[in-house]
């Protein structure tokens, strides 16, 4: 039986917005200049989703120290990037527009950091419709997404496991819904690879904003 969820928590790169390519533009030009060689595409796709040091150290192999200068980098030039390479997906702004009407309380819980997201949801439009962001601190630290995802749920009032639905594109917002307890949706359009979300455990897969809209609201 469909639960009736009050308080839904997304995703915010790969959900709500596409911005693969200044995530990926900024990748390139932070390995360029700590001289490193970039990872074929299909690696370098990995980075969409996870922190970024811990992608840095998976995929090519860097120290802890080499990976945080490397993401300081990456974060000065991916300061113009996070708006000018970017979108929302088509039927995001609509999606939560009726979540909203519907009386809903809505999050948001990325592992960007906070200043970056709020600034990316102030520029799109729809920072007004969420009651709590939550993200990193602005040296990518405390980017844990189970953590983020209890920080959201704080600001929201929210206890009651069993009313949190968490939306997201990759392997680890379902893993981090599900350290928290709490049920997990996978979105088809963002970034994850084929049979990613269904191996993580998603609760549910939705194809598009509008399935989402017509799943939470029916």
């Amino acid at each position: 039986m469909k639960k009736n969820y009050s308080a839904i928590l997304f995703d915010l790169d790969g959900t709500l917005t596409d911005s693969s390519p200044g995530i990926l533009g900024c990748v390139r030009y932070a390995l360029d200049k700590m001289g490193r060689k970039i990872p074929e595409e299909t690696l370098l796709k990995g980075f969409l989703g996870p922190p970024l040091a811990d992608s840095l150290t998976k995929y090519c192999g860097m120290t802890l120290e080499e990976a945080e200068k490397a993401a300081w980098i990456y974060r000065i030039a991916y300061d113009d990037k996070c708006l000018t390479e970017n979108s929302l997906f088509d039927g995001i702004y609509e999606l939560l527009e009726q979540l909203k009407a519907a009386g809903k309380l809505l999050g948001v819980a990325t592992t960007k950091p906070l200043v970056t997201a709020d600034r990316i949801l102030e520029h799109f439009g729809i920072k007004k419709f969420f009651d709590a962001v939550c993200g990193a601190a602005p040296d990518g630290s405390g980017g844990e997404k189970a953590g983020i995802i209890r920080n959201a749920m704080k600001e929201l009032g929210i206890s009651d496991k069993g009313q949190v639905l968490m939306i997201g594109d990759r392997l680890y917002d379902i893993n981090g819904a599900k350290t928290v307890g709490i049920d997990s949706a996978g979105v088809l359009f963002g970034y994850s690879s084929p049979g990613e979300l269904e191996e993580a455990g998603a609760d549910y897969l939705f194809g598009s904003p509008q399935e989402i809209a017509e799943f939470i609201l029916s």
